[in-house]
């Protein structure tokens, strides 16, 4: 892809997405419809998905971000669950979609229908974690969603090279299947235990935060590279490594923090954006190679998988959700019963994304014969309408069915008051530690500083508090939300005089760029992002 295209479409992507923000219809989706229209607008070029690209370069950051966003210990909560449908549903799903392939589609082999079934099992990581995010799903829900995007990839990867190898005469065998499961699931997991802890001590003995943040971007290249060079998954490594980064990201000093946050949420922003452009912009490319299947019998042959693939989820998620229940009477007492409706927005929610596509065009032109790969044109056909529909018809109809179950969301109160313990039981340390230090006469403060330092820590352990007070009756804010707003409206008083005075060559640029550090550190402080 030459330079000119590329910048195009990491623009483009980038205003759509920012346009969608103000929609309320998900970023993806109008990504994917832009995609779909731009693709035959004349002079576009086209946009052909290089699995060489996709799964090395753009799989890794993206998993890395989701993962470092995860709970690992919200995981670790629901790894049953996460398990059955990262695994056992992924190798359900290669079964079951295959065989309705081989038996609905002509000329179809079943060895080239069970790959197509292997490249549409997995839901996609990006496309969960947007939609999620954006419909604001229960807590649960949100954690089995991405637990099982984070891991079903390597699952995929794994059955569709079993899959490869028996079309393709290799001659694999089911033994041989296991093994390489195994190998690359076990390995996976193993290469990102040996390299999370040293990474770990690079980003805490690191001075630099650029230095360290250097390391955050390269981790996940790295992670992925180590454990494919040896055969082994790159997809858990990287999940390995994030999760115990993100788990003790507490270590790291606060500037990296910031600087790692702003970083990661632009390059997921990119990435996302361009990558849900790309699933549209692949019509043209595919249509052109469909050859003998063109016509309504391709479209039948479409709806028909779409609605396979659907219903393939549905009939594992229910009985995984209440069978083990059923057989173990530890389960029941240790888990909350889960809802029907749970488990019918688990089921619905299982979109899938460039993962699929990418693998499908990794699908070789020939056998081993020489002979062509059977049926690689309809699984490319087959692969991009799954994707589509689950994009637009579960993507789009997703937000109003939780309105329309009314599936309980996030209980903000509950979670302002936990937050509200935890900060004053931190002030109460904190009021402690400064008392003894202020004890000492190699800490003799001015009293006017001791009590700034004071009202610091009252601030911030009130100001939680006030949010489960009464709002204003005029505004309908908080007490707290008032107090950033005005704050911040003093912090702009102060920063437009220090620009008037840089430009009155008062102060230089170097004193002014010092100026405004600080204020927007204060910014900062003062005004919790809710968006």
């Amino acid at each position: 892809m030459h330079v000119m295209p590329l910048l195009l479409l990491i623009a483009g992507s980038a205003a759509v997405a920012g346009a969608a923000r103000r929609t309320p219809v998900p970023a993806p989706l109008l990504l994917v419809a832009a995609g779909l229209i731009v693709s035959y607008v004349p002079g576009v070029p086209d946009y052909t998905l290089d699995p060489h690209i996709v799964l090395p370069l753009l799989l890794p950051p993206l998993l890395y971000t989701a993962a470092t966003d995860s709970s690992y210990l919200d995981l670790r909560a629901q790894i049953r669950p996460v398990a059955l449908l990262s695994v056992g549903y992924v190798l359900f799903a290669t079964f079951a979609v295959g065989w309705a392939a081989y038996m609905i589609v002509p000329d179809l082999s079943l060895t080239a229908a069970l790959v197509l079934g292997a490249v549409v099992a997995p839901p996609d990581a990006v496309a969960a974690t947007a939609v999620a995010r954006r419909v604001g799903l229960p807590s649960r829900v949100t954690t089995i969603l991405q637990g099982e995007s984070l891991v079903n990839d390597a699952t995929a990867i794994t059955a569709y090279k079993v899959a490869l190898a028996a079309a393709v005469g290799e001659g694999a065998t089911w033994a041989g299947g296991i093994g390489e499961f195994l190998l690359a699931a076990l390995g996976g997991i193993g290469v990102g235990l040996v390299l999370m802890v040293p990474i770990h001590w690079m980003r805490t003995h690191l001075k630099e935060a650029l230095l360290q943040n250097s390391l955050s971007l390269l981790t996940p290249f790295f992670a992925y590279a180590v454990a494919e060079q040896l055969h082994a998954s790159g997809v858990l490594a990287v999940v390995v490594v994030a999760l115990y980064l993100g788990h003790r990201n507490w270590e790291v000093d606060f500037a990296t923090r910031l600087q790692e946050e702003a970083v990661w949420k632009m390059v997921a922003f990119i990435l996302e954006s361009a990558v849900f452009a790309l699933i549209g912009l692949q019509l043209p490319v595919i249509l052109k190679g469909l050859g003998e299947y063109e016509g309504p019998s391709a479209a039948w042959y479409a709806v028909v998988l779409f609605l396979i693939v659907v219903a393939t989820r549905f009939a594992w998620v229910y009985p995984a959700t209440y069978l083990p229940r059923l057989l173990s009477a530890r389960i029941r007492k240790r888990e909350e019963n889960p809802t029907w409706k749970g488990a019918f927005v688990i089921s619905w929610a299982g979109m899938r994304g460039v993962v699929s596509l990418a693998i499908a065009f990794s699908i070789p032109l020939t056998a081993d014969g020489g002979e062509d790969f059977p049926g690689r044109n309809m699984i490319l056909f087959l692969t991009f309408t799954t994707v589509i529909g689950t994009l637009v018809v579960q993507g789009l109809s997703l937000p109003p069915l939780i309105r329309m179950l009314k599936l309980p969301g996030r209980d903000q109160q509950a979670e302002t008051l936990a937050e509200a313990n935890a900060q004053a039981q931190a002030s109460r340390a904190a009021e402690r530690r400064l008392e003894e230090l202020l004890s000492d006469e190699r800490n003799t403060l001015p009293p006017p500083l001791a009590d700034r330092l004071r009202t610091v820590l009252e601030r911030r352990r009130n100001a939680v508090w006030e949010r489960l007070g009464q709002v204003n009756t005029v505004t309908g804010e908080t007490a707290d939300d008032t107090y950033r707003r005005l704050s911040r409206e003093m912090i702009g008083a102060e920063r437009a005089v220090f620009v008037k005075l840089r430009d009155g060559r008062f102060i230089d640029d170097e004193m002014l760029r010092t100026l405004l550090r600080r204020l927007d550190l204060e910014e900062a402080a003062a005004f919790r992002e809710t968006t």
